[in-house]
């Protein structure tokens, strides 16, 4: 896949404009007002956005243009569901939404092809899961998803996983002061939590020089076999600062021990 292009889909890449945030700020008012200018000013300022997300996926056959278009699917209904009332940047809320919407491209064009029947019970499920979170405000058991739609919960889970693209554990998922969350970084590892680490005595002395967060932090993280979302949760502060400090005692223990 070409990304190196200076035109995609006719929109030159050159000379995408750059909205400041007083202008995002304006255009966003606007945008709540019916204002469909606004909108479409708001897309031409963000599309440097779907071209970043895009070269995530340069191992992907399909065509840069295809994956563009797709990736402004994701951007438009991220700007029209996006709330201003909340603190957080929109480039923070459309990325994902960009990602998830090239993903779904890529899933059903994907050669592996899944049954027709197959993608209707899990987009039926789907569909079930996302009015329950609108009107009960939290989400739904298999089982409550079975109940509405009237299929075996075994066939639910069956339906979903078939239609899910894999995903490397290095995938990034959020980045935040120049540090970047990976997706293996969200995963616990509850086998191997203590087995390798605890036998060496020489890691509870290297453990021993670290500082009190530090060490707690690897404690929860190696020990206890938690996320960094959890340990976050439970020190409180940023799933980024929880990144960087475990980086941080891990290379100094790893210049102890070695």
């Amino acid at each position: 896949m070409a990304l190196n292009k200076v035109e995609i889909c006719g929109v030159n890449t050159s000379r995408l404009p750059i909205l400041s945030e007083e202008e995002k700020t304006e255009l966003f008012r606007r945008i709540k007002q019916g204002d469909k200018e606004a909108r479409e000013l708001y897309i031409k300022g963000n599309l440097r956005l779907v071209l970043s997300v895009i070269k995530r996926f340069s191992n992907s056959s399909e065509a840069a243009d295809d994956l563009f278009q797709i990736g402004c699917i994701g951007l438009m209904k991220a700007i029209d569901n996006f709330d201003t009332t909340l603190n957080v940047k929109f480039s923070t809320y459309a990325v994902p939404m960009i990602i998830g919407e090239i993903r779904r491209y890529l899933r059903d064009n994907n050669s592996i092809r899944v049954s027709r029947s197959l993608r209707d019970t899990a987009y039926k499920a789907i569909f079930a899961r996302e009015n329950y979170v609108k009107n009960h405000l939290k989400e739904p058991t298999i089982a409550e998803i079975a109940q509405e739609v009237g299929i075996q919960k075994e066939d639910i889970v069956y339906a979903l996983d078939a239609i899910q693209s894999p995903m490397s554990l290095y995938e990034p998922v959020y980045t935040e002061g120049g540090d970047t969350l990976y997706v293996m970084d969200q995963i616990s590892d509850r086998k191997n939590r203590e087995e390798n680490w605890i036998e060496d005595l020489s890691l509870q002395e290297a453990m021993g020089r670290l500082g009190e967060r530090e060490r707690h932090i690897i404690e929860l993280r190696f020990f206890e076999g938690k996320t960094q979302m959890e340990v976050a949760g439970e020190i409180g502060i940023s799933q980024a600062q929880v990144s960087r400090l475990e980086k941080n005692a891990l290379r100094s223990m790893k210049s102890y021990l070695s």
